[in-house]
């Protein structure tokens, strides 16, 4: 059983402690027995995977590729994700493209099966990814807010990168429930707000990220200074929403002041 990670205090100044202690806290998971038999296990067997199907049958191949891309959830969905990995990426209509979920589609490009373009050195990549999401586990058991920033600070210098538009980009934080959790949370909008239609959410989001963050871009977001406003704003929101009542009201102007 792992161990949690516990900073002994939520929000900003939480997060700040996990900043500070990462580096050191990843390198600790890395040399974890469990972890290591998960890693060694990968990088010996994945090899013998030659199709979707090989790969889904290995449980503990499997359970690894999943975790690495967030996607743990869906080890008994073995159906499902064969139907993903074995998906056209060029083509529009292929499963994987239709999914609002592009964890899947990233999934499936790693591997190649659709499209016979495997990942350079897919076993390392594969388990310096899962160290680093095994990590965000253990800090999300002890708290999930802290979790959900890892994930967003990590996807969103991801983003930065693509030559998607804007309007795509924003689809994909939508369609991400942990990186969505947390664009909602910094933007304080409810949870109905997923009842809306589509292009009025789409609309909503990217007119809160421009009264809260001063951008909508992902390029500005992904900035040190932005990305940070962005945390500790869903830090700050959510450290509200947990105090009791009667608290909420002073805790809101002190948090929320300070950003």
């Amino acid at each position: 059983m792992s161990v949690p990670f516990v900073t002994g205090v939520g929000g900003i100044a939480g997060w700040k402690i996990i900043q500070r202690s990462e580096a050191l806290q990843v390198q600790a998971v890395a040399k974890d027995p469990v972890v290591q038999r998960s890693t060694t296990y990968f990088k010996e067997n994945i090899s013998r995977a030659v199709d979707a199907d090989e790969l889904v049958q290995d449980y503990r191949l499997l359970s690894t590729a999943l975790s690495a891309f967030g996607l743990e959830a869906d080890i008994p969905n073995k159906a499902f994700i064969r139907k993903v990995l074995e998906s056209d990426i060029s083509d529009d209509k292929s499963l994987v493209n239709r999914l609002a979920d592009k964890r899947y589609r990233r999934l499936a490009e790693a591997f190649g099966y659709g499209s016979g373009k495997q990942t350079a050195d897919l076993a390392a990549t594969v388990s310096t990814a899962f160290v680093q999401r095994e990590f965000e586990r253990r800090v999300g058991e002890g708290d999930e807010t802290m979790r959900l920033a890892l994930n967003a600070r990590r996807e969103l210098q991801e983003l930065s990168t693509r030559t998607s538009t804007q309007k795509t980009l924003w689809y994909e934080i939508m369609g991400n429930p942990p990186m969505r959790k947390v664009f909602e949370g910094a933007f304080g909008f409810p949870a109905s707000y997923g009842q809306l239609p589509v292009e009025r959410q789409l609309q909503e989001f990217m007119k809160a990220s421009e009264n809260t963050l001063g951008t909508s871009s992902f390029k500005d977001i992904s900035e040190p200074a932005v990305l940070d406003k962005l945390i500790n704003t869903y830090m700050a929101r959510s450290q509200i929403a947990a105090a009791p009542v009667q608290n909420r009201y002073t805790n809101a102007l002190t948090l929320l002041s300070g950003l």
